[in-house]
């Protein structure tokens, strides 16, 4: 690895004079650092996300990103939207157009290429079919959906018809979706009820399923279902009093995405994810005031 220190030491060696013997060093440290760059490239993880911004840094792409980065992984993103947002209220929510979106995912996707996708929020029925689209040119890449379509309270943030695209369009195509509690409820049409049934009906597309923070007792429980096995494992976390869950279920898939990125398979690639997360919700995440005027 380049380290300053012993680039700083192979300068001293030589003179100013000796701009031959200094340009030489140049060229060994750049070939050193250049082989040391490609390793580390073998080695980690691109995610690449289809998502929006909003300018708390807690949620969207923001978060998205710093989940990725500490988990070991490297980020690249096509955005969806601008949201306008305090700590409040959501403002307004500014789709960018379908088209745009394709292209940012396509000049990425064919020019770099990911070890996994991530969506996050899609907020038309036209932008969830441009961007199937450009998926489906990308059979053999990890594709995780996080179905952004229910607030906490329950409130849908998206219209039928979207809905309606992310089954028809979107979940074939996933390796896993990752929808909370409310949003299974809202896909599958009725109360979650039994899990294991519920989670079987939700594969019906192929893809692996996570419902997250069900309920149970003193525990939430995020529930995995894998597709190709039909087993469910539970991942337990006793229930936390937070001042604020904003961006917490993007957090999480951005961390599975991260660890299928680097070759885990699914079930350790969701238990990392929950190790992470129990770091995460256990610490200061960030400073962020209600009122600002305190």
């Amino acid at each position: 690895m380049f380290n300053p220190s012993n680039f700083l030491g192979s300068l001293q060696k030589y003179s100013r004079s000796e701009n031959i013997q200094i340009n030489l060093a140049f060229r060994s440290l750049n070939r050193t650092f250049a082989a040391d760059m490609e390793k580390e490239r073998e080695n980690t993880g691109k995610v690449f996300l289809i998502a929006g911004s909003e300018p708390l840094g807690s949620a969207g792409v923001q978060a998205d990103i710093k989940a990725i980065t500490r988990c070991g992984g490297w980020a690249a993103a096509a955005l969806t939207c601008i949201v306008d947002e305090d700590t409040s209220r959501i403002k307004g929510v500014y789709p960018l157009s379908p088209d745009l979106i394709a292209s940012q995912a396509e000049s990425f996707l064919s020019s770099v290429g990911a070890d996994c996708i991530k969506t996050g929020v899609l907020p038309t029925k036209e932008i969830i079919e441009a961007v199937a689209g450009v998926l489906r040119r990308y059979a053999r890449v990890p594709k995780l959906i996080d179905p952004v379509i229910v607030n906490f309270a329950g409130e849908q943030l998206v219209s039928d018809a979207a809905i309606m695209a992310y089954k028809q369009q979107l979940f074939p195509l996933a390796t896993l979706i990752t929808p909370n509690r409310r949003e299974a409820e809202v896909l599958l049409g009725r109360p979650l009820g039994d899990v294991g049934e519920s989670l079987r009906e939700l594969s019906q597309w192929g893809c692996s399923v996570l419902v997250k923070s069900v309920e149970e007792g003193k525990y939430l429980v995020d529930y995995l279902y894998e597709a190709d096995t039909q087993t469910l494992t539970p991942f337990p976390k006793k229930k936390l009093i937070l001042t604020d869950r904003n961006g917490t279920g993007d957090t999480l898939a951005s961390a599975i995405a991260t660890h299928l990125a680097l070759g885990s398979d699914m079930q350790t690639a969701v238990a990392r994810a929950e190790a992470y997360m129990h770091y995460f919700l256990a610490g200061p995440r960030y400073v962020i005031s209600a009122d600002l005027r305190k």
